[in-house]
């Protein structure tokens, strides 16, 4: 009597992972693995919590700080522009950075799904310029707009010495209901991520793509079209006001602003892992920068956005729901049960 052979459970293929070698990135001048650990050396001596009421919600290391106010959760999200300033000073042209400010501080909150409300800018500089003033405001007052708050006040320092040219930061507030504010726990393997398009490189890797430029090309150079490097790099980061809405009509488990780090952000989201097998075609300024920098693509989406600025971690069901909502938005991946990032079979450390 013969007997039939069981057969061996295929073997898991384990995720190649990236060499130590050190990254254009941080030749450019950003150590994203120096800045974490620097971030965990912080944050480890911020042991103190406020006694008595609206205490803080949660753990720092989210997108935004939440704060207990009863049947409301309050949040706080501070971020900055960064070196793309830099293109601005060299375009003359800071009409749209403001724009950036906002929405690099925004779209933290909305992936909580809180409604920002108030903020407020800091404005660091060697030297004042009323004309670069001016059209900062500009931008300020249009990411406003966009996201429909108010901009109650801040602060300009004049700091030669200590600083060298313009830095923008900013700070803004927001507010939801406790129950309404989505923070990942719910996410389960097997769901979809949907990513949103971007508009291009936004607010981060400029570091990076501003170092390819100014060796391979320039910034008043022809990219596509009309438009130079220059004008390029200063496409203002999207406002993802959107979300709001999608999560107020749609199943949503998780949410994503895609910033500096790239694929890395979604950690932030949950204990499990995120695998993107059919990621957003990037733009063309991204396949660009990759080829005139000899750069691989475990980094480039380790440090850009890649074409994609946002995402929905949803459940199978909720799935056309968002689709319909959001032009533009696709399928990109799902969630899957070993912990970290993977774009394909390559693990983004």
């Amino acid at each position: 009597m013969s007997k039939t052979m069981a057969k061996k459970p295929a073997a898991k293929k384990m995720p190649v992972k990236r060499p130590a070698a050190k990254s254009a990135y941080a030749r450019a001048g950003v150590d994203i693995d120096l800045e974490a650990t620097a971030i965990r050396a912080l944050i480890k001596n911020l042991s103190y919590r406020r006694k008595g009421k609206a205490k803080m919600m949660g753990a720092v290391g989210h997108f935004a700080g939440l704060i207990d106010f009863g049947e409301q959760a309050l949040a706080l999200t501070t971020d900055g522009v960064g070196t793309k300033m830099l293109v601005a000073d060299q375009q003359q042209d800071w009409s749209t950075v403001g724009i950036d400010c906002i929405a690099m501080n925004v779209n933290d909150l909305y992936v909580m799904n809180v409604e920002p409300i108030a903020f407020v800018d800091y404005i660091a500089t060697d030297k004042l310029s009323i004309d670069k003033m001016a059209q900062i405001g500009i931008g300020l007052n249009e990411g406003a707009k966009q996201a429909n708050i108010d901009i109650v006040g801040g602060e300009t320092a004049s700091l030669r010495g200590l600083v060298n040219g313009l830095d923008l930061a900013g700070t803004c507030f927001g507010m939801q209901k406790k129950d309404k504010i989505i923070s990942g726990d719910k996410i389960k393997p097997g769901e979809k991520i949907i990513g949103v398009p971007s508009t291009g490189v936004h607010s981060n890797g400029l570091s990076l793509a501003r170092s390819v430029v100014e060796k391979y090309a320039g910034y008043d150079k022809k990219f596509v079209g009309k438009k130079t490097f220059g004008q390029e790099l200063l496409t203002p980061t999207r406002i993802y006001a959107e979300s709001l809405k999608v999560a107020a009509t749609c199943t949503v488990h998780g949410m994503c602003h895609v910033t500096g780090g790239g694929l890395l952000n979604f950690n932030r989201l949950s204990k499990h892992g995120f695998r993107f097998d059919s990621p957003i075609t990037p733009p063309a300024i991204f396949g660009w920068i990759q080829k005139a920098g000899d750069i691989s693509a475990v980094e480039m989406y380790r440090t850009f956005n890649m074409g994609m600025g946002y995402a929905y971690v949803v459940p199978k069901a909720s799935v056309a729901c968002v689709l319909k909502m959001v032009p533009g938005a696709q399928i990109v991946g799902e969630v899957v049960k070993e912990p970290g990032a993977f774009l394909g079979d390559l693990e983004i450390t």
